[in-house]
């Protein structure tokens, strides 16, 4: 991909709101979980070699395009908000 179009991207991104910000971060926790919970699975150890490469790859992908959609004042209030809870 060329720069202008991954710039594109990185526009679209970061024009979508807080609330699907915070939704994608709900995704990449999930994927994260799933990644290292298929372990527990009766399945061989290719299977989950290939499932744990799928659902981590999937939640870096979503962990980076919340950080973009969020930006630098969204994660500041996420932060905030869990500093407040304890």
């Amino acid at each position: 991909m060329s720069y202008l179009k991954i710039d594109r991207i990185k526009r679209w991104l970061a024009s979508l709101s807080y609330k699907t910000g915070i939704s994608v971060a709900i995704v990449c926790v999930i994927c994260y979980v799933v990644s290292f919970a298929q372990m527990l699975l009766p399945v061989s150890a290719a299977a989950k070699g290939v499932l744990w490469f799928v659902f981590f790859g999937l939640a870096k992908t979503a962990q980076y395009s919340a950080i973009l959609i969020l930006g630098k004042s969204g994660v500041e209030s996420i932060r905030r908000k869990f500093r407040n809870m304890q």
